[in-house]
């Protein structure tokens, strides 16, 4: 069986930690047992490894997520990265391609998509191992994976199995489908056996191939990616689902859990003060998360969730923080940190003046063996002032090592990079007329390419 996981997301449910850049997924918030914090990639990234899964697995992303998931998971996964973003429909169609061309898989392979940040033990990735004997077993075109309700819960679609089992199998005919009902509707349906709906379903490779076939599009991997533009800006559930003429669904009864609020991710986080503050004794349920280098102190209040990062500072009643994707919707500043492949930056100022004159000061973290791209600007100068470890750089074709206290002036259509030797640390200062990420040009990525640019300059 091929799993595909979709990592997408508007980062606005988790604000102020999450933003455009890093999603719910990424925030290292949730205890590994091993005294360290982990995001919800990459528990499900050891999980899928610890049920053999993860070398069967690719993740469908968009260009914005890439550098954040070979960050976390080391680079251990395989990328379906979209040219653009054009719903789920498009990217699983994509990655199906890539499967089918590029490794070869069989039509009669059975594929299975999931979320990339359910919160689940691993006994639900056993579950899903399943669907791969349901879809042979139930000549279905779609198999889903269906929760067992624990509440009537409105957050949630439920899944309503037909009332008679037509097989002596686990697995049941799908009737119709609910989406979000309200508590009263929600208990009427649980009382029909209706299941959660937890996005998780599996078909037959051929399947989705034949669906591009009949639409005329291309089913290479390559040839689809030259011509993604022309798939439909459409969900899997509307394109696909909604059509099948044969649906049945698995159920699972076990842990299974959605962390997309502060409210119920706080559920599960194994500490309730996170970074520099005081979180004062009287405070019950309370959490205080700060990421900010500004101690936070939180006094005599109960039932809350303060949070601080360098993109803004949120302070609610656990329930009402449910609101807060409506209310930070129209805010489109700049994400103010990110993680990349080979670190880190956390922005620490930015102004722009009357005449459009801007600077922008950032915090930069690059991680030991890793490196900058050799890049130059043509709308600004850069100063690095080197505050923590040693590195390489590379300035206008020559090498030269650099150290803590050593400050680097690079002027416009300068080409640079720099590599860590051991973790490093840089101020870096941004001005010019525009400071924006497509004022890029990348000459190389890899760090023995720019090393042999630099010899062959040098020679």
């Amino acid at each position: 069986m091929k799993l595909i996981l979709l990592s997408g997301g508007s980062g606005k449910r988790l604000w102020p930690l999450s933003n455009d850049a890093r999603s719910k997924q990424f925030l290292k918030v949730l205890d590994n047992g091993q005294g360290a914090f982990e995001s919800m990639v990459q528990r499900v990234w050891a999980q899928l490894n610890n049920v053999g899964l993860e070398k069967e697995t690719v993740i469908a992303t968009s260009k914005s997520q890439v550098d954040m998931i070979k960050n976390q998971l080391n680079n251990q996964s395989d990328l379906i990265v979209e040219p653009s973003r054009r719903d789920t429909f498009p990217a699983i169609a994509l990655a199906a391609a890539y499967f089918y061309t590029v490794k070869k898989a069989s039509i009669e392979e059975v594929v299975s998509v999931l979320p990339v940040d359910p919160y689940v033990h691993d006994n639900f990735f056993e579950k899903v191992k399943e669907m791969e004997s349901v879809i042979y077993n139930s000549d279905s075109d779609i198999a889903l994976l269906g929760v067992q309700p624990t509440c009537p819960s409105t957050k949630y679609g439920y899944i309503v199995p037909e009332k008679e089992r037509n097989n002596s199998l686990d697995f049941l005919p799908v009737n119709r489908f609910t989406e979000k009902p309200s508590e009263e509707v929600a208990r009427e349906l649980i009382n029909d056996n209706a299941l959660w709906n937890c996005g998780v379903f599996a078909f037959k490779l051929g399947y989705i191939i034949d669906i591009l076939k009949e639409k005329g599009l291309p089913f290479d991997y390559e040839e689809l990616l030259t011509h993604y533009d022309q798939l439909p800006k459409i969900s899997f559930d509307y394109e696909v689902v909604e059509k099948a003429s044969n649906i049945v669904v698995l159920p699972y009864n076990g842990y299974w859990k959605d962390l997309g609020t502060w409210n119920s991710l706080t559920e599960e986080m194994s500490t309730n003060h996170m970074g520099k503050g005081i979180l004062g004794n009287e405070c019950k349920d309370t959490h205080l998360i700060n990421e900010l280098d500004i101690p936070v102190t939180v006094l005599g209040v109960s039932n809350l969730v303060v949070v601080a990062s360098p993109d803004g500072i949120l302070i609610s009643e656990k329930q009402a923080s449910t609101q807060i994707k409506e209310i930070v919707n129209n805010i489109n500043n700049r994400p103010m940190y990110e993680e990349r492949r080979w670190g880190w930056y956390k922005v620490l100022d930015h102004t722009k003046n009357d005449n459009s004159y801007e600077v922008l000061t950032k915090r930069i973290g690059i991680l030991k063996g890793k490196n900058l791209s050799y890049q130059t600007h043509n709308l600004r100068n850069e100063l690095w002032t080197i505050i923590k470890g040693e590195g390489i750089l590379a300035l206008n074709g020559v090498l030269r090592g650099v150290k803590q206290g050593d400050v680097v002036q690079i002027k416009q259509g300068d080409y640079h990079a720099i590599k860590a030797i051991s973790d490093i640390e840089i101020i870096e200062v941004q001005s010019g007329s525009e400071l924006i990420e497509e004022d890029i040009v990348r000459l190389y990525t890899e760090w023995q390419d720019i090393e042999n640019e630099c010899f062959s300059f040098s020679k």
